[in-house]
Protein backbone atom coordinates (compact mmCIF):
# COMPACT_ATOMS: atom_id res chain seq x y z
CA UNK A 1 0.00 0.00 0.00
CA UNK A 2 1.32 3.44 -0.91
CA UNK A 3 2.12 5.64 2.07
CA UNK A 4 0.07 8.84 1.96
CA UNK A 5 2.30 10.54 4.43
CA UNK A 6 4.94 13.17 3.82
CA UNK A 7 8.10 14.11 5.55
CA UNK A 8 9.04 16.34 8.44
CA UNK A 9 12.75 16.92 8.60
CA UNK A 10 13.55 18.38 12.00
CA UNK A 11 15.40 15.96 14.24
CA UNK A 12 12.86 16.26 17.03
CA UNK A 13 9.71 15.95 14.93
CA UNK A 14 7.65 12.90 14.08
CA UNK A 15 9.04 11.76 10.71
CA UNK A 16 5.78 11.80 8.73
CA UNK A 17 2.70 13.99 8.44
CA UNK A 18 -0.15 13.98 5.94
CA UNK A 19 0.70 15.06 2.41
CA UNK A 20 -0.32 18.55 1.46
CA UNK A 21 -1.07 17.45 -2.12
CA UNK A 22 0.11 18.79 -5.51
CA UNK A 23 2.20 21.93 -5.42
CA UNK A 24 4.04 20.96 -2.27
CA UNK A 25 7.47 22.60 -1.89
CA UNK A 26 10.61 20.71 -2.82
CA UNK A 27 12.29 18.53 -0.23
CA UNK A 28 14.75 20.35 2.09
CA UNK A 29 18.17 21.07 0.65
CA UNK A 30 19.97 19.00 3.28
CA UNK A 31 17.73 15.94 2.84
CA UNK A 32 17.75 13.27 0.14
CA UNK A 33 14.40 11.52 -0.40
CA UNK A 34 14.28 8.35 -2.48
CA UNK A 35 11.05 6.77 -3.69
CA UNK A 36 11.49 3.01 -4.05
CA UNK A 37 10.14 -0.39 -3.12
CA UNK A 38 11.62 -1.40 0.24
CA UNK A 39 9.11 -4.02 1.38
CA UNK A 40 11.76 -6.74 1.11
CA UNK A 41 13.56 -5.62 4.29
CA UNK A 42 13.51 -8.22 7.05
CA UNK A 43 16.41 -6.92 9.14
CA UNK A 44 19.13 -4.26 8.93
CA UNK A 45 21.61 -6.38 10.92
CA UNK A 46 24.44 -7.11 8.44
CA UNK A 47 24.77 -10.57 9.96
CA UNK A 48 21.18 -11.23 8.84
CA UNK A 49 20.25 -8.78 6.06
CA UNK A 50 20.21 -10.60 2.74
CA UNK A 51 17.75 -8.54 0.73
CA UNK A 52 18.41 -5.81 -1.82
CA UNK A 53 17.02 -2.85 0.14
CA UNK A 54 18.54 -3.91 3.46
CA UNK A 55 21.88 -4.40 1.73
CA UNK A 56 21.74 -0.88 0.33
CA UNK A 57 21.03 0.53 3.79
CA UNK A 58 23.94 -1.43 5.27
CA UNK A 59 26.22 -0.30 2.46
CA UNK A 60 25.66 3.26 3.69
CA UNK A 61 25.98 2.48 7.42
CA UNK A 62 28.88 0.02 7.59
CA UNK A 63 32.36 -0.52 6.23
CA UNK A 64 34.27 -3.72 5.56
CA UNK A 65 37.88 -4.81 5.68
CA UNK A 66 38.05 -4.77 1.87
CA UNK A 67 35.71 -3.67 -0.92
CA UNK A 68 35.66 -3.81 -4.73
CA UNK A 69 37.30 -0.76 -6.27
CA UNK A 70 34.33 1.47 -7.27
CA UNK A 71 36.11 2.34 -10.51
CA UNK A 72 37.10 -1.26 -11.29
CA UNK A 73 35.10 -3.91 -9.38
CA UNK A 74 37.44 -6.67 -10.57
CA UNK A 75 40.08 -5.45 -8.09
CA UNK A 76 39.94 -5.11 -4.32
CA UNK A 77 40.99 -2.18 -2.17
CA UNK A 78 41.15 -1.74 1.58
CA UNK A 79 38.32 0.08 3.32
CA UNK A 80 38.98 -0.54 7.02
CA UNK A 81 42.12 -2.57 6.28
CA UNK A 82 45.26 -0.66 5.40
CA UNK A 83 47.05 -3.75 4.12
CA UNK A 84 47.00 -7.55 4.29
CA UNK A 85 49.35 -10.46 3.83
CA UNK A 86 48.79 -14.15 3.11
CA UNK A 87 50.81 -16.97 4.64
CA UNK A 88 52.87 -19.21 2.30
CA UNK A 89 50.38 -22.07 2.73
CA UNK A 90 47.53 -19.77 1.69
CA UNK A 91 45.56 -20.40 4.87
CA UNK A 92 46.13 -17.36 7.09
CA UNK A 93 45.24 -13.83 6.06
CA UNK A 94 46.64 -11.12 8.31
CA UNK A 95 44.95 -7.71 8.13
CA UNK A 96 46.36 -4.48 9.49
CA UNK A 97 43.65 -1.90 10.12
CA UNK A 98 43.90 1.81 9.40
CA UNK A 99 44.61 3.64 12.64
CA UNK A 100 42.36 6.63 11.92
CA UNK A 101 39.05 4.78 11.55
CA UNK A 102 36.17 5.52 13.95
CA UNK A 103 32.68 4.23 14.55
CA UNK A 104 29.70 6.57 14.52
CA UNK A 105 29.98 6.63 18.33
CA UNK A 106 33.39 8.26 18.00
CA UNK A 107 35.22 5.21 19.35
CA UNK A 108 38.16 3.88 17.28
CA UNK A 109 37.72 0.71 15.23
CA UNK A 110 39.88 -2.07 16.63
CA UNK A 111 40.88 -5.49 15.42
CA UNK A 112 38.76 -6.89 18.25
CA UNK A 113 35.69 -5.25 16.72
CA UNK A 114 36.50 -6.67 13.28
CA UNK A 115 37.11 -10.17 14.66
CA UNK A 116 33.92 -10.03 16.73
CA UNK A 117 31.89 -8.98 13.68
CA UNK A 118 32.96 -12.03 11.67
CA UNK A 119 32.70 -14.38 14.66
CA UNK A 120 29.22 -13.04 15.33
CA UNK A 121 28.06 -13.76 11.77
CA UNK A 122 29.20 -17.38 12.12
CA UNK A 123 27.65 -17.85 15.57
CA UNK A 124 24.29 -16.30 14.66
CA UNK A 125 24.26 -18.42 11.50
CA UNK A 126 21.61 -16.33 9.77
CA UNK A 127 20.92 -16.51 6.03
CA UNK A 128 24.15 -14.87 4.71
CA UNK A 129 26.44 -16.76 7.12
CA UNK A 130 27.27 -19.36 4.46
CA UNK A 131 29.49 -16.77 2.74
CA UNK A 132 31.82 -16.96 5.77
CA UNK A 133 31.02 -20.52 6.92
CA UNK A 134 32.18 -22.03 3.63
CA UNK A 135 35.79 -21.54 4.74
CA UNK A 136 35.40 -24.08 7.51
CA UNK A 137 34.31 -21.78 10.33
CA UNK A 138 31.91 -23.09 12.99
CA UNK A 139 30.70 -21.64 16.27
CA UNK A 140 33.14 -24.01 18.01
CA UNK A 141 36.31 -23.00 16.15
CA UNK A 142 35.68 -19.45 14.98
CA UNK A 143 37.08 -17.68 18.07
CA UNK A 144 40.41 -19.40 17.51
CA UNK A 145 40.52 -19.05 13.74
CA UNK A 146 39.36 -15.43 13.51
CA UNK A 147 41.02 -13.32 16.18
CA UNK A 148 42.71 -10.06 17.03
CA UNK A 149 46.45 -10.45 17.55
CA UNK A 150 47.01 -6.77 18.33
CA UNK A 151 45.01 -3.54 18.59
CA UNK A 152 44.99 -3.17 14.79
CA UNK A 153 45.95 -6.68 13.65
CA UNK A 154 43.55 -9.46 12.75
CA UNK A 155 44.22 -13.02 11.57
CA UNK A 156 41.70 -14.97 9.51
CA UNK A 157 42.60 -18.64 9.07
CA UNK A 158 40.61 -20.71 6.57
CA UNK A 159 40.24 -24.48 6.47
CA UNK A 160 41.88 -25.21 3.11
CA UNK A 161 43.88 -23.34 0.51
CA UNK A 162 41.68 -21.54 -2.02
CA UNK A 163 42.05 -18.67 -4.48
CA UNK A 164 43.02 -15.67 -2.27
CA UNK A 165 40.97 -13.25 -4.35
CA UNK A 166 37.87 -15.33 -3.69
CA UNK A 167 38.43 -15.26 0.08
CA UNK A 168 38.84 -11.49 -0.01
CA UNK A 169 35.78 -10.95 -2.21
CA UNK A 170 33.69 -12.87 0.32
CA UNK A 171 34.87 -10.49 3.03
CA UNK A 172 33.63 -7.62 0.88
CA UNK A 173 30.05 -8.95 1.09
CA UNK A 174 27.53 -7.29 3.39
CA UNK A 175 28.00 -10.04 5.99
CA UNK A 176 31.61 -8.83 6.31
CA UNK A 177 30.50 -5.46 7.72
CA UNK A 178 32.35 -4.40 10.86
CA UNK A 179 30.16 -3.56 13.88
CA UNK A 180 31.09 -1.95 17.19
CA UNK A 181 31.29 -4.79 19.69
CA UNK A 182 30.56 -2.76 22.83
CA UNK A 183 27.42 -1.17 21.37
CA UNK A 184 26.08 -4.41 19.93
CA UNK A 185 26.68 -6.46 23.07
CA UNK A 186 25.12 -3.77 25.28
CA UNK A 187 21.88 -4.78 23.55
CA UNK A 188 22.33 -8.54 23.95
CA UNK A 189 19.10 -10.25 25.02
CA UNK A 190 19.17 -13.91 25.98
CA UNK A 191 22.33 -14.53 23.98
CA UNK A 192 21.11 -13.01 20.68
CA UNK A 193 24.29 -10.88 20.41
CA UNK A 194 22.17 -7.78 19.85
CA UNK A 195 20.41 -9.24 16.80
CA UNK A 196 16.93 -7.99 17.71
CA UNK A 197 18.20 -4.46 18.42
CA UNK A 198 20.30 -4.44 15.26
CA UNK A 199 17.19 -5.25 13.24
CA UNK A 200 16.29 -1.55 13.24
CA UNK A 201 19.45 0.17 14.49
CA UNK A 202 23.08 0.42 13.41
CA UNK A 203 26.50 0.25 15.05
CA UNK A 204 28.88 0.89 12.19
CA UNK A 205 31.36 3.37 10.76
CA UNK A 206 29.74 4.19 7.41
CA UNK A 207 28.69 7.69 6.36
CA UNK A 208 25.18 7.26 7.84
CA UNK A 209 23.47 5.80 10.90
CA UNK A 210 19.99 4.30 11.07
CA UNK A 211 17.51 6.69 12.65
CA UNK A 212 14.45 4.51 12.07
CA UNK A 213 12.97 1.72 9.99
CA UNK A 214 9.22 1.27 9.63
CA UNK A 215 8.36 -1.85 7.68
CA UNK A 216 6.80 -1.11 4.28
CA UNK A 217 6.93 2.61 5.02
CA UNK A 218 10.39 4.15 5.36
CA UNK A 219 14.03 3.96 6.35
CA UNK A 220 15.55 7.18 7.71
CA UNK A 221 19.33 7.59 7.86
CA UNK A 222 21.19 10.45 9.53
CA UNK A 223 24.70 11.57 8.58
CA UNK A 224 27.46 10.11 10.75
CA UNK A 225 29.29 13.10 12.25
CA UNK A 226 32.45 11.04 12.72
CA UNK A 227 32.68 9.80 9.12
CA UNK A 228 35.73 11.10 7.27
CA UNK A 229 33.58 11.01 4.12
CA UNK A 230 31.58 13.97 5.47
CA UNK A 231 28.22 13.38 3.71
CA UNK A 232 26.93 16.37 1.76
CA UNK A 233 23.41 15.81 3.09
CA UNK A 234 22.19 15.62 6.68
CA UNK A 235 19.57 12.95 6.14
CA UNK A 236 18.56 10.30 3.61
CA UNK A 237 15.02 8.94 3.55
CA UNK A 238 13.95 5.85 1.62
CA UNK A 239 10.15 5.98 1.18
CA UNK A 240 8.30 2.80 0.30
CA UNK A 241 6.38 3.65 -2.88
CA UNK A 242 5.67 0.35 -4.68
CA UNK A 243 3.63 1.93 -7.52
CA UNK A 244 5.92 3.33 -10.25
CA UNK A 245 3.24 5.81 -11.34
CA UNK A 246 3.08 7.16 -7.79
CA UNK A 247 6.88 7.46 -7.76
CA UNK A 248 6.74 9.48 -10.97
CA UNK A 249 4.00 11.75 -9.65
CA UNK A 250 5.81 12.44 -6.38
CA UNK A 251 9.06 13.10 -8.27
CA UNK A 252 7.40 15.73 -10.46
CA UNK A 253 5.66 17.31 -7.46
CA UNK A 254 8.95 17.61 -5.58
CA UNK A 255 7.90 15.19 -2.82
CA UNK A 256 10.91 12.96 -3.61
CA UNK A 257 14.29 13.61 -5.20
CA UNK A 258 14.87 10.23 -6.83
CA UNK A 259 12.55 7.56 -8.26
CA UNK A 260 14.16 4.12 -8.32
CA UNK A 261 11.57 1.74 -9.80
CA UNK A 262 10.07 3.40 -12.86
CA UNK A 263 8.79 1.21 -15.70
CA UNK A 264 9.39 1.80 -19.44
CA UNK A 265 6.38 4.11 -19.91
CA UNK A 266 7.42 6.37 -17.03
CA UNK A 267 11.07 6.24 -18.08
CA UNK A 268 10.22 7.37 -21.60
CA UNK A 269 8.37 10.36 -20.17
CA UNK A 270 11.14 11.08 -17.66
CA UNK A 271 13.91 11.06 -20.27
CA UNK A 272 11.97 13.62 -22.30
CA UNK A 273 11.42 15.85 -19.25
CA UNK A 274 14.06 18.60 -19.08
CA UNK A 275 13.49 19.03 -15.33
CA UNK A 276 14.76 15.48 -14.71
CA UNK A 277 18.01 13.55 -15.17
CA UNK A 278 19.01 9.88 -14.96
CA UNK A 279 21.72 7.62 -13.57
CA UNK A 280 22.06 4.20 -15.18
CA UNK A 281 24.01 1.07 -14.25
CA UNK A 282 23.79 -2.57 -15.29
CA UNK A 283 22.92 -4.44 -12.10
CA UNK A 284 24.25 -7.84 -11.13
CA UNK A 285 20.68 -9.05 -10.45
CA UNK A 286 19.24 -12.01 -12.32
CA UNK A 287 15.49 -12.67 -12.30
CA UNK A 288 14.27 -16.24 -12.48
CA UNK A 289 11.29 -18.53 -12.01
CA UNK A 290 12.13 -21.45 -9.73
CA UNK A 291 10.49 -24.83 -9.20
CA UNK A 292 10.45 -26.56 -5.82
CA UNK A 293 11.56 -30.16 -6.27
CA UNK A 294 9.47 -31.23 -3.30
CA UNK A 295 6.48 -30.92 -5.65
CA UNK A 296 5.90 -34.27 -7.43
CA UNK A 297 5.12 -32.70 -10.81
CA UNK A 298 7.94 -30.14 -10.74
CA UNK A 299 10.45 -32.84 -9.82
CA UNK A 300 10.01 -34.39 -13.29
CA UNK A 301 12.86 -33.17 -15.55
CA UNK A 302 10.54 -33.00 -18.57
CA UNK A 303 8.23 -30.63 -16.68
CA UNK A 304 11.11 -28.38 -15.70
CA UNK A 305 12.17 -28.16 -19.33
CA UNK A 306 8.58 -27.68 -20.53
CA UNK A 307 8.19 -24.64 -18.29
CA UNK A 308 11.42 -23.17 -19.64
CA UNK A 309 10.17 -23.66 -23.22
CA UNK A 310 6.74 -22.18 -22.42
CA UNK A 311 7.94 -18.79 -21.13
CA UNK A 312 7.88 -15.93 -23.61
CA UNK A 313 11.20 -14.30 -22.67
CA UNK A 314 11.33 -11.97 -25.66
CA UNK A 315 7.69 -10.96 -25.34
CA UNK A 316 8.06 -10.11 -21.66
CA UNK A 317 11.19 -8.12 -22.42
CA UNK A 318 9.63 -6.19 -25.30
CA UNK A 319 6.31 -5.44 -23.63
CA UNK A 320 7.14 -5.10 -19.93
CA UNK A 321 10.84 -4.55 -19.15
CA UNK A 322 12.41 -3.26 -22.37
CA UNK A 323 14.42 -0.50 -20.66
CA UNK A 324 14.92 -1.99 -17.20
CA UNK A 325 16.17 -5.49 -18.03
CA UNK A 326 17.98 -7.50 -20.68
CA UNK A 327 17.32 -11.14 -21.46
CA UNK A 328 19.79 -13.29 -19.51
CA UNK A 329 19.17 -17.04 -19.37
CA UNK A 330 22.26 -18.04 -17.40
CA UNK A 331 23.04 -17.67 -13.70
CA UNK A 332 26.23 -15.58 -13.95
CA UNK A 333 25.34 -11.97 -14.86
CA UNK A 334 27.00 -10.18 -17.71
CA UNK A 335 30.17 -8.38 -16.64
CA UNK A 336 31.29 -11.12 -14.25
CA UNK A 337 33.98 -13.70 -15.04
CA UNK A 338 32.46 -16.75 -16.76
CA UNK A 339 29.27 -15.08 -18.00
CA UNK A 340 27.85 -16.33 -21.30
CA UNK A 341 25.33 -14.90 -23.76
CA UNK A 342 23.59 -18.18 -24.59
CA UNK A 343 19.81 -18.06 -25.05
CA UNK A 344 18.92 -21.76 -25.13
CA UNK A 345 15.18 -21.26 -24.59
CA UNK A 346 12.42 -19.35 -26.37
CA UNK A 347 8.67 -19.73 -26.37
CA UNK A 348 7.91 -23.00 -28.17
CA UNK A 349 4.52 -24.32 -27.11
CA UNK A 350 4.68 -27.40 -29.33
CA UNK A 351 7.98 -28.46 -27.81
CA UNK A 352 6.74 -27.74 -24.29
CA UNK A 353 3.58 -29.78 -24.85
CA UNK A 354 5.63 -32.69 -26.17
CA UNK A 355 7.73 -32.62 -22.98
CA UNK A 356 4.58 -32.56 -20.85
CA UNK A 357 3.26 -35.59 -22.72
CA UNK A 358 6.58 -37.38 -22.26
CA UNK A 359 6.22 -36.79 -18.53
CA UNK A 360 2.76 -38.36 -18.64
CA UNK A 361 1.10 -35.01 -17.93
CA UNK A 362 -0.48 -34.09 -21.26
CA UNK A 363 -3.58 -33.02 -19.35
CA UNK A 364 -1.57 -30.61 -17.24
CA UNK A 365 -1.87 -29.92 -13.50
CA UNK A 366 -2.55 -27.11 -11.02
CA UNK A 367 0.19 -25.16 -9.26
CA UNK A 368 0.76 -21.92 -7.30
CA UNK A 369 3.10 -19.16 -8.41
CA UNK A 370 4.37 -16.82 -5.66
CA UNK A 371 5.64 -13.36 -6.54
CA UNK A 372 6.23 -9.88 -5.16
CA UNK A 373 3.44 -7.35 -5.56
CA UNK A 374 5.88 -4.66 -6.75
CA UNK A 375 5.94 -3.93 -10.47
CA UNK A 376 7.09 -5.15 -12.92
CA UNK A 377 6.88 -8.57 -11.21
CA UNK A 378 3.06 -8.83 -11.18
CA UNK A 379 2.89 -8.15 -14.92
CA UNK A 380 5.61 -10.73 -15.54
CA UNK A 381 3.77 -13.23 -13.34
CA UNK A 382 0.54 -12.74 -15.28
CA UNK A 383 2.35 -13.33 -18.56
CA UNK A 384 3.99 -16.51 -17.25
CA UNK A 385 0.60 -17.65 -15.94
CA UNK A 386 -0.82 -17.26 -19.47
CA UNK A 387 2.22 -19.01 -20.99
CA UNK A 388 1.85 -21.99 -18.68
CA UNK A 389 -1.89 -22.22 -19.37
CA UNK A 390 -1.02 -22.87 -23.03
CA UNK A 391 0.64 -26.14 -22.02
CA UNK A 392 -2.03 -27.19 -19.52
CA UNK A 393 -0.45 -25.88 -16.31
CA UNK A 394 -3.01 -23.87 -14.35
CA UNK A 395 -1.01 -21.49 -12.15
CA UNK A 396 -2.74 -19.61 -9.35
CA UNK A 397 -0.91 -16.36 -8.63
CA UNK A 398 -0.04 -15.62 -4.99
CA UNK A 399 1.15 -12.03 -4.57
CA UNK A 400 2.76 -10.72 -1.39
CA UNK A 401 5.07 -8.10 0.03
CA UNK A 402 8.73 -8.77 -0.69
CA UNK A 403 9.64 -9.97 2.78
CA UNK A 404 6.61 -12.32 2.84
CA UNK A 405 7.62 -13.93 -0.44
CA UNK A 406 11.25 -14.24 0.66
CA UNK A 407 10.33 -15.75 4.05
CA UNK A 408 8.12 -18.35 2.37
CA UNK A 409 10.89 -19.11 -0.12
CA UNK A 410 13.51 -19.58 2.60
CA UNK A 411 11.18 -22.02 4.34
CA UNK A 412 10.83 -24.04 1.08
CA UNK A 413 7.06 -23.63 1.20
CA UNK A 414 6.60 -22.42 -2.38
CA UNK A 415 5.79 -24.36 -5.54
CA UNK A 416 6.65 -21.99 -8.40
CA UNK A 417 8.13 -18.61 -7.44
CA UNK A 418 9.55 -15.55 -9.21
CA UNK A 419 12.53 -13.96 -7.53
CA UNK A 420 15.72 -12.02 -8.26
CA UNK A 421 19.20 -12.77 -6.99
CA UNK A 422 21.94 -10.17 -6.66
CA UNK A 423 25.58 -11.19 -6.61
CA UNK A 424 27.03 -10.85 -3.08
CA UNK A 425 30.63 -10.33 -4.10
CA UNK A 426 32.26 -9.75 -7.48
CA UNK A 427 33.23 -13.34 -8.16
CA UNK A 428 31.32 -15.97 -10.18
CA UNK A 429 31.29 -18.39 -7.25
CA UNK A 430 28.70 -16.18 -5.56
CA UNK A 431 26.16 -17.33 -8.13
CA UNK A 432 27.62 -20.72 -9.01
CA UNK A 433 27.42 -21.73 -5.37
CA UNK A 434 23.87 -20.60 -4.75
CA UNK A 435 22.41 -21.95 -8.01
CA UNK A 436 24.35 -25.24 -8.03
CA UNK A 437 25.66 -26.29 -4.63
CA UNK A 438 23.56 -28.28 -2.17
CA UNK A 439 25.66 -30.61 -0.04
CA UNK A 440 22.96 -31.17 2.59
CA UNK A 441 19.30 -31.15 1.58
CA UNK A 442 17.99 -31.57 5.13
CA UNK A 443 15.90 -28.84 6.75
CA UNK A 444 18.72 -28.19 9.21
CA UNK A 445 21.44 -27.65 6.61
CA UNK A 446 24.00 -24.95 7.43
CA UNK A 447 24.26 -23.77 3.82
CA UNK A 448 20.82 -22.87 2.52
CA UNK A 449 21.55 -21.88 -1.06
CA UNK A 450 18.95 -21.33 -3.78
CA UNK A 451 19.51 -24.93 -4.85
CA UNK A 452 18.65 -25.97 -1.27
CA UNK A 453 15.59 -23.69 -1.19
CA UNK A 454 14.28 -25.59 -4.19
CA UNK A 455 15.20 -28.99 -2.68
CA UNK A 456 17.44 -29.71 -5.66
CA UNK A 457 20.68 -31.65 -5.52
CA UNK A 458 23.00 -32.32 -8.42
CA UNK A 459 26.20 -33.97 -7.17
CA UNK A 460 28.05 -33.32 -10.43
CA UNK A 461 27.36 -29.57 -10.54
CA UNK A 462 27.97 -29.26 -6.81
CA UNK A 463 31.43 -30.76 -7.13
CA UNK A 464 32.27 -28.76 -10.25
CA UNK A 465 31.27 -25.50 -8.55
CA UNK A 466 33.42 -26.35 -5.54
CA UNK A 467 36.33 -27.21 -7.86
CA UNK A 468 36.01 -24.09 -10.02
CA UNK A 469 36.53 -21.76 -7.08
CA UNK A 470 39.92 -23.38 -6.44
CA UNK A 471 41.13 -23.03 -10.03
CA UNK A 472 43.91 -20.44 -10.28
CA UNK A 473 44.06 -20.28 -14.09
CA UNK A 474 41.57 -17.49 -14.90
CA UNK A 475 40.90 -18.61 -18.47
CA UNK A 476 40.32 -22.21 -17.44
CA UNK A 477 38.13 -21.08 -14.57
CA UNK A 478 35.94 -19.01 -16.91
CA UNK A 479 35.55 -22.03 -19.20
CA UNK A 480 34.49 -24.18 -16.25
CA UNK A 481 31.73 -21.73 -15.33
CA UNK A 482 30.58 -21.46 -18.93
CA UNK A 483 30.07 -25.22 -19.22
CA UNK A 484 28.43 -25.39 -15.80
CA UNK A 485 25.82 -22.88 -16.92
CA UNK A 486 25.10 -24.82 -20.11
CA UNK A 487 24.56 -28.01 -18.12
CA UNK A 488 22.50 -26.09 -15.58
CA UNK A 489 20.18 -25.01 -18.42
CA UNK A 490 19.31 -28.66 -19.01
CA UNK A 491 19.14 -29.91 -15.42
CA UNK A 492 18.37 -27.09 -13.02
CA UNK A 493 14.97 -26.11 -11.55
CA UNK A 494 15.47 -22.47 -12.55
CA UNK A 495 14.18 -20.68 -15.61
CA UNK A 496 16.69 -17.82 -15.74
CA UNK A 497 15.06 -14.88 -17.51
CA UNK A 498 16.51 -11.39 -17.13
CA UNK A 499 19.33 -9.23 -15.80
CA UNK A 500 18.32 -5.83 -14.49
CA UNK A 501 19.47 -2.42 -15.60
CA UNK A 502 18.73 0.21 -12.99
CA UNK A 503 17.75 3.67 -14.13
CA UNK A 504 17.33 6.14 -11.30
CA UNK A 505 15.43 9.27 -12.31
CA UNK A 506 16.33 12.42 -10.40
CA UNK A 507 15.41 16.07 -10.22
CA UNK A 508 17.86 18.42 -11.92
CA UNK A 509 18.98 20.07 -8.69
CA UNK A 510 20.57 16.83 -7.44
CA UNK A 511 24.26 16.26 -8.15
CA UNK A 512 26.71 13.41 -7.63
CA UNK A 513 24.30 10.55 -7.06
CA UNK A 514 24.87 7.36 -9.03
CA UNK A 515 23.49 3.84 -8.85
CA UNK A 516 26.07 1.04 -8.67
CA UNK A 517 26.26 -2.45 -10.22
CA UNK A 518 26.03 -4.04 -6.75
CA UNK A 519 23.14 -3.18 -4.44
CA UNK A 520 25.41 -2.59 -1.43
CA UNK A 521 27.55 -0.02 -3.25
CA UNK A 522 24.90 2.59 -4.11
CA UNK A 523 25.98 5.36 -1.78
CA UNK A 524 24.25 8.53 -0.61
CA UNK A 525 27.16 10.43 0.94
CA UNK A 526 28.29 12.14 -2.28
CA UNK A 527 24.81 13.41 -3.20
CA UNK A 528 24.25 17.16 -2.96
CA UNK A 529 21.60 19.65 -3.98
CA UNK A 530 22.29 22.84 -5.87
Amino acid sequence: MISRRALMFTASATPFLSLAGPGMADTPKDTLVLGMAIDDIISLDPAQAFEFSGGEVDGNCYERLVIPNPKNPSELVGEIAEKWTISPDGLTFTFTLKSSMKFASGKPITAEDAAFSLQRAVKLNKTPAFIINQFGFTKDNVDERIKATGPLTLTYTIGESIAPSFVLYCLSANVGSVVEKAVVMSHDVNGDMGNEWMKSNSAGSGPFVVRSWKASESVILDANPNSPLKPKIRRAIMKHIPDPSAQMLQLKQGDIDIARNLLPDQLKSAIADKTLQTSTAPRSYVMYTCMNQNHPMLSKPQVRQAIKWAIDYEGIHANIVSTTHVVQESFIPQGVLGSINDRPFKKDIAKAKALMAEAGLAGGFEITLDHSNVQPVPDIAQTIQANLAEIGIKATLVAGEGRQVITKYRARQHQLLIQAWGIDYFDPHSNAETFCVNVDNSDGARSKTLAWRNSWQDADLTQRALAAVKETDTKKRAEMYAQMQRDHHQRGPFALMFQSVEIAVMRKNLANFAVAPMYSRTRFDTAAKT
